[in-house]
Protein backbone atom coordinates (compact mmCIF):
# COMPACT_ATOMS: atom_id res chain seq x y z
CA UNK A 1 0.00 0.00 0.00
CA UNK A 2 0.98 3.63 -0.40
CA UNK A 3 2.60 5.32 2.59
CA UNK A 4 1.93 8.45 4.61
CA UNK A 5 4.27 11.43 4.97
CA UNK A 6 4.53 13.36 8.27
CA UNK A 7 5.93 16.91 8.33
CA UNK A 8 6.99 18.48 11.65
CA UNK A 9 9.37 21.20 10.46
CA UNK A 10 8.39 24.66 9.24
CA UNK A 11 8.85 25.20 5.52
CA UNK A 12 7.28 25.26 2.08
CA UNK A 13 5.56 22.51 0.10
CA UNK A 14 6.30 23.03 -3.58
CA UNK A 15 5.68 21.54 -6.99
CA UNK A 16 8.37 21.37 -9.64
CA UNK A 17 7.22 19.89 -12.94
CA UNK A 18 5.81 16.46 -12.02
CA UNK A 19 7.41 16.33 -8.60
CA UNK A 20 6.47 17.51 -5.12
CA UNK A 21 9.01 18.42 -2.46
CA UNK A 22 9.26 19.99 0.99
CA UNK A 23 11.84 22.72 1.52
CA UNK A 24 12.93 23.69 5.04
CA UNK A 25 16.03 24.90 6.86
CA UNK A 26 17.30 21.33 6.54
CA UNK A 27 17.13 21.41 2.74
CA UNK A 28 14.85 19.79 0.16
CA UNK A 29 13.08 16.47 0.62
CA UNK A 30 11.25 15.04 -2.38
CA UNK A 31 7.86 13.40 -1.95
CA UNK A 32 7.38 10.19 -3.98
CA UNK A 33 3.95 11.11 -5.38
CA UNK A 34 3.16 7.69 -6.83
CA UNK A 35 3.82 6.06 -3.45
CA UNK A 36 2.14 8.63 -1.18
CA UNK A 37 -1.37 8.19 0.19
CA UNK A 38 -1.59 11.20 2.53
CA UNK A 39 0.49 14.03 3.98
CA UNK A 40 0.14 14.99 7.67
CA UNK A 41 1.26 18.57 8.35
CA UNK A 42 2.19 19.51 11.94
CA UNK A 43 4.64 22.34 11.21
CA UNK A 44 4.01 25.87 9.91
CA UNK A 45 3.92 25.16 6.19
CA UNK A 46 3.26 27.32 3.14
CA UNK A 47 1.88 25.95 -0.13
CA UNK A 48 0.20 27.29 -3.25
CA UNK A 49 -2.48 26.39 -5.79
CA UNK A 50 -0.02 24.61 -8.11
CA UNK A 51 0.94 22.27 -5.29
CA UNK A 52 -2.70 21.52 -4.44
CA UNK A 53 -3.63 20.96 -8.09
CA UNK A 54 -0.91 18.34 -8.46
CA UNK A 55 -1.71 16.72 -5.10
CA UNK A 56 -5.34 16.48 -6.24
CA UNK A 57 -4.30 14.97 -9.56
CA UNK A 58 -2.26 12.36 -7.70
CA UNK A 59 -5.14 11.73 -5.24
CA UNK A 60 -3.15 12.73 -2.15
CA UNK A 61 -5.13 13.89 0.89
CA UNK A 62 -3.44 16.49 3.12
CA UNK A 63 -4.31 16.67 6.83
CA UNK A 64 -3.45 19.78 8.86
CA UNK A 65 -2.81 19.95 12.61
CA UNK A 66 -2.16 23.08 14.65
CA UNK A 67 0.84 23.75 16.89
CA UNK A 68 -0.78 21.80 19.72
CA UNK A 69 -1.42 18.70 17.62
CA UNK A 70 -5.15 19.30 17.20
CA UNK A 71 -6.64 18.37 13.85
CA UNK A 72 -7.73 21.52 11.97
CA UNK A 73 -8.81 20.31 8.54
CA UNK A 74 -8.16 18.29 5.40
CA UNK A 75 -7.49 19.05 1.77
CA UNK A 76 -9.76 16.45 0.21
CA UNK A 77 -9.04 16.11 -3.54
CA UNK A 78 -11.88 15.97 -6.02
CA UNK A 79 -13.67 12.70 -5.53
CA UNK A 80 -12.46 10.50 -8.37
CA UNK A 81 -14.54 7.48 -7.33
CA UNK A 82 -17.81 9.27 -6.59
CA UNK A 83 -20.95 7.29 -7.38
CA UNK A 84 -24.36 8.95 -7.41
CA UNK A 85 -25.96 5.60 -6.64
CA UNK A 86 -23.81 5.00 -3.55
CA UNK A 87 -24.50 8.51 -2.25
CA UNK A 88 -28.24 7.99 -2.72
CA UNK A 89 -28.08 4.68 -0.82
CA UNK A 90 -26.02 6.26 1.95
CA UNK A 91 -28.58 9.04 2.21
CA UNK A 92 -31.42 6.52 2.29
CA UNK A 93 -29.81 4.76 5.25
CA UNK A 94 -29.48 8.09 7.02
CA UNK A 95 -32.96 9.45 6.30
CA UNK A 96 -34.76 6.20 7.15
CA UNK A 97 -34.65 6.24 10.97
CA UNK A 98 -34.80 2.45 11.41
CA UNK A 99 -31.96 1.92 8.93
CA UNK A 100 -29.87 4.64 10.54
CA UNK A 101 -30.42 3.18 14.01
CA UNK A 102 -29.49 -0.31 12.79
CA UNK A 103 -26.33 1.05 11.16
CA UNK A 104 -25.35 2.98 14.29
CA UNK A 105 -25.95 -0.10 16.47
CA UNK A 106 -23.80 -2.25 14.20
CA UNK A 107 -20.91 0.21 14.44
CA UNK A 108 -21.20 0.60 18.22
CA UNK A 109 -21.54 -3.15 18.83
CA UNK A 110 -18.40 -3.79 16.78
CA UNK A 111 -16.48 -1.07 18.64
CA UNK A 112 -17.51 -2.50 22.02
CA UNK A 113 -16.63 -6.02 20.90
CA UNK A 114 -13.11 -4.75 20.14
CA UNK A 115 -12.94 -3.06 23.54
CA UNK A 116 -13.76 -6.42 25.14
CA UNK A 117 -11.12 -8.15 22.99
CA UNK A 118 -8.48 -5.67 24.22
CA UNK A 119 -9.52 -6.17 27.85
CA UNK A 120 -9.49 -9.97 27.53
CA UNK A 121 -6.01 -9.79 26.01
CA UNK A 122 -4.63 -7.90 29.01
CA UNK A 123 -6.72 -9.88 31.48
CA UNK A 124 -5.00 -13.04 30.23
CA UNK A 125 -1.70 -11.35 31.06
CA UNK A 126 -2.57 -10.69 34.69
CA UNK A 127 -4.39 -7.34 34.69
CA UNK A 128 -7.43 -8.76 36.58
CA UNK A 129 -10.21 -7.27 34.48
CA UNK A 130 -12.92 -9.95 34.83
CA UNK A 131 -15.43 -7.69 36.60
CA UNK A 132 -15.05 -4.86 34.07
CA UNK A 133 -15.37 -7.28 31.14
CA UNK A 134 -18.55 -8.74 32.65
CA UNK A 135 -20.05 -5.28 33.26
CA UNK A 136 -19.29 -4.05 29.74
CA UNK A 137 -20.64 -7.26 28.18
CA UNK A 138 -23.91 -6.91 30.10
CA UNK A 139 -24.32 -3.23 29.16
CA UNK A 140 -23.56 -4.05 25.54
CA UNK A 141 -26.30 -6.70 25.46
CA UNK A 142 -28.79 -4.20 26.88
CA UNK A 143 -28.11 -1.80 24.01
CA UNK A 144 -29.93 -4.11 21.61
CA UNK A 145 -33.24 -2.69 22.87
CA UNK A 146 -32.20 0.95 22.46
CA UNK A 147 -34.64 2.87 20.27
CA UNK A 148 -32.84 6.15 19.54
CA UNK A 149 -29.36 7.39 18.64
CA UNK A 150 -28.96 9.71 21.66
CA UNK A 151 -29.63 6.89 24.15
CA UNK A 152 -27.32 4.62 22.18
CA UNK A 153 -24.47 7.13 22.36
CA UNK A 154 -25.09 7.75 26.07
CA UNK A 155 -24.89 4.00 26.75
CA UNK A 156 -21.72 3.76 24.66
CA UNK A 157 -20.28 6.69 26.63
CA UNK A 158 -20.90 4.85 29.92
CA UNK A 159 -19.18 1.75 28.56
CA UNK A 160 -16.20 3.75 27.38
CA UNK A 161 -15.99 5.43 30.80
CA UNK A 162 -15.75 2.00 32.43
CA UNK A 163 -13.20 0.96 29.81
CA UNK A 164 -11.00 3.95 30.65
CA UNK A 165 -10.97 2.94 34.32
CA UNK A 166 -9.17 -0.22 33.18
CA UNK A 167 -6.20 1.75 31.86
CA UNK A 168 -4.53 1.94 35.27
CA UNK A 169 -4.61 -1.86 35.52
CA UNK A 170 -3.16 -2.26 32.03
CA UNK A 171 -0.48 0.45 32.14
CA UNK A 172 2.51 -0.66 34.17
CA UNK A 173 4.31 2.65 34.49
CA UNK A 174 4.41 4.49 37.82
CA UNK A 175 4.61 7.95 36.24
CA UNK A 176 1.32 7.55 34.36
CA UNK A 177 -2.10 7.36 36.02
CA UNK A 178 -5.49 7.87 34.37
CA UNK A 179 -8.12 9.80 36.38
CA UNK A 180 -10.89 10.63 33.91
CA UNK A 181 -11.29 11.52 30.24
CA UNK A 182 -10.54 15.16 29.46
CA UNK A 183 -10.18 16.96 26.13
CA UNK A 184 -9.32 20.38 24.72
CA UNK A 185 -7.16 20.58 26.64
CA UNK A 186 -6.23 17.13 27.96
CA UNK A 187 -5.44 17.43 31.65
CA UNK A 188 -2.89 14.62 31.98
CA UNK A 189 -0.35 12.67 29.95
CA UNK A 190 -2.58 9.72 29.09
CA UNK A 191 -5.40 11.98 27.92
CA UNK A 192 -2.90 13.82 25.72
CA UNK A 193 -1.98 10.50 24.08
CA UNK A 194 -5.62 9.48 23.63
CA UNK A 195 -6.53 12.80 21.98
CA UNK A 196 -3.51 12.77 19.68
CA UNK A 197 -4.01 9.13 18.71
CA UNK A 198 -7.71 9.63 18.02
CA UNK A 199 -6.93 12.60 15.73
CA UNK A 200 -4.54 10.40 13.77
CA UNK A 201 -7.15 7.66 13.50
CA UNK A 202 -9.87 10.04 12.26
CA UNK A 203 -7.49 11.30 9.57
CA UNK A 204 -6.39 7.80 8.56
CA UNK A 205 -9.99 6.64 8.15
CA UNK A 206 -10.82 9.77 6.14
CA UNK A 207 -7.93 9.05 3.74
CA UNK A 208 -9.18 5.48 3.32
CA UNK A 209 -12.77 6.66 2.68
CA UNK A 210 -11.37 8.72 -0.19
CA UNK A 211 -10.29 5.46 -1.86
CA UNK A 212 -13.90 4.18 -1.86
CA UNK A 213 -17.21 5.42 -3.29
CA UNK A 214 -18.50 6.39 0.15
CA UNK A 215 -19.26 10.00 1.03
CA UNK A 216 -17.48 10.99 4.28
CA UNK A 217 -20.08 13.69 5.00
CA UNK A 218 -22.84 11.18 5.80
CA UNK A 219 -22.46 9.65 9.25
CA UNK A 220 -24.88 7.54 11.28
CA UNK A 221 -23.63 7.57 14.83
CA UNK A 222 -22.22 11.10 14.75
CA UNK A 223 -24.93 13.37 13.34
CA UNK A 224 -24.61 14.65 9.80
CA UNK A 225 -24.80 18.42 10.26
CA UNK A 226 -22.70 21.46 9.44
CA UNK A 227 -19.56 19.50 10.31
CA UNK A 228 -17.70 18.63 7.12
CA UNK A 229 -16.95 14.95 7.77
CA UNK A 230 -18.69 12.46 10.07
CA UNK A 231 -18.43 8.96 8.57
CA UNK A 232 -14.74 8.80 9.48
CA UNK A 233 -15.64 9.54 13.11
CA UNK A 234 -18.12 6.64 13.05
CA UNK A 235 -15.77 4.07 11.55
CA UNK A 236 -12.81 5.16 13.68
CA UNK A 237 -14.72 3.92 16.74
CA UNK A 238 -14.17 0.35 15.53
CA UNK A 239 -10.41 0.70 15.29
CA UNK A 240 -9.50 3.04 18.16
CA UNK A 241 -9.37 0.25 20.81
CA UNK A 242 -7.25 -2.13 18.74
CA UNK A 243 -4.90 0.45 17.19
CA UNK A 244 -4.76 3.72 19.17
CA UNK A 245 -5.22 2.30 22.66
CA UNK A 246 -2.83 -0.58 22.11
CA UNK A 247 -0.23 1.92 20.86
CA UNK A 248 -0.64 3.83 24.13
CA UNK A 249 -0.26 0.70 26.26
CA UNK A 250 2.79 -0.45 24.31
CA UNK A 251 4.53 2.94 24.37
CA UNK A 252 4.05 3.33 28.13
CA UNK A 253 4.66 -0.25 29.23
CA UNK A 254 7.86 -0.41 27.16
CA UNK A 255 8.94 3.01 28.51
CA UNK A 256 9.30 4.40 24.96
CA UNK A 257 7.45 7.56 25.96
CA UNK A 258 8.36 9.22 29.24
CA UNK A 259 7.30 12.26 31.22
CA UNK A 260 9.78 14.46 29.31
CA UNK A 261 7.81 13.82 26.09
CA UNK A 262 5.00 16.12 27.27
CA UNK A 263 4.63 19.85 27.81
CA UNK A 264 2.17 22.13 29.58
CA UNK A 265 0.10 24.38 27.29
CA UNK A 266 -3.06 26.42 27.98
CA UNK A 267 -3.57 24.83 31.41
CA UNK A 268 -3.41 21.38 29.83
CA UNK A 269 -0.89 18.69 28.90
CA UNK A 270 0.13 17.95 25.31
CA UNK A 271 2.65 15.70 23.61
CA UNK A 272 5.87 17.50 22.70
CA UNK A 273 7.36 17.12 19.22
CA UNK A 274 9.50 14.24 20.49
CA UNK A 275 6.39 12.58 21.95
CA UNK A 276 4.41 13.04 18.74
CA UNK A 277 7.20 11.51 16.67
CA UNK A 278 7.45 8.50 18.97
CA UNK A 279 3.68 8.05 18.92
CA UNK A 280 3.52 8.29 15.12
CA UNK A 281 6.33 5.75 14.74
CA UNK A 282 4.40 3.26 16.88
CA UNK A 283 1.11 4.12 15.16
CA UNK A 284 2.56 3.55 11.69
CA UNK A 285 4.17 0.33 12.83
CA UNK A 286 0.77 -0.85 14.08
CA UNK A 287 -0.97 0.12 10.83
CA UNK A 288 1.57 -1.89 8.84
CA UNK A 289 1.37 -4.93 11.14
CA UNK A 290 -0.30 -7.86 9.38
CA UNK A 291 -2.72 -10.44 10.74
CA UNK A 292 -4.47 -13.39 9.15
CA UNK A 293 -7.95 -12.28 8.14
CA UNK A 294 -10.52 -14.67 9.68
CA UNK A 295 -12.72 -14.75 6.58
CA UNK A 296 -10.28 -14.38 3.69
CA UNK A 297 -7.57 -16.53 5.29
CA UNK A 298 -4.76 -14.26 4.10
CA UNK A 299 -2.36 -11.80 5.70
CA UNK A 300 -3.58 -8.19 5.67
CA UNK A 301 -2.31 -5.06 7.42
CA UNK A 302 -4.43 -3.12 9.88
CA UNK A 303 -4.45 -0.25 7.40
CA UNK A 304 -5.81 -2.56 4.73
CA UNK A 305 -8.41 -3.80 7.23
CA UNK A 306 -9.77 -0.26 7.50
CA UNK A 307 -10.23 -0.12 3.72
CA UNK A 308 -11.84 -3.56 3.70
CA UNK A 309 -14.24 -2.46 6.44
CA UNK A 310 -15.29 0.51 4.34
CA UNK A 311 -15.87 -1.71 1.30
CA UNK A 312 -18.01 -3.91 3.53
CA UNK A 313 -20.04 -0.91 4.66
CA UNK A 314 -20.49 0.19 1.05
CA UNK A 315 -21.82 -3.26 0.15
CA UNK A 316 -24.18 -3.05 3.13
CA UNK A 317 -25.67 0.14 1.69
CA UNK A 318 -25.86 -0.93 -1.95
CA UNK A 319 -26.81 -4.60 -1.59
CA UNK A 320 -28.54 -4.54 1.82
CA UNK A 321 -26.10 -7.23 2.90
CA UNK A 322 -25.91 -7.49 6.70
CA UNK A 323 -22.97 -5.54 8.07
CA UNK A 324 -20.74 -7.82 10.12
CA UNK A 325 -18.07 -5.53 11.56
CA UNK A 326 -14.46 -6.57 12.07
CA UNK A 327 -13.68 -7.87 15.54
CA UNK A 328 -10.02 -8.57 16.31
CA UNK A 329 -8.84 -11.99 17.48
CA UNK A 330 -5.66 -12.47 19.49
Amino acid sequence: MKRDIFIFNDGVLKRKDNTLYFESSEGKKYIPVEETNAIYVFGEVELNKRFLEFASEKEITIHFFNYYGYYTGTFYPREHLNSGYVILKQSEYYLDFDKRLRTAKNIIETAIANIIVVLKYYNSRGSELEEEIKWISERSAEMEDTQDIETLMAAEGNIREMYYTCFNKIINNVGFRFIKRSKRPPLDNINAMISFGNSLMYSTVLSEIYQTQLDPRIGYLHSTNMRRFTLNLDMAEIFKPIIVDRCIFSLLNKRVIGEDDFEEQFKGILLSDSGKKKFIAEYNNKLMTTIKHPKHNKEVSYKRLIRMELYKLQKYFTEDEEYDGFVARW
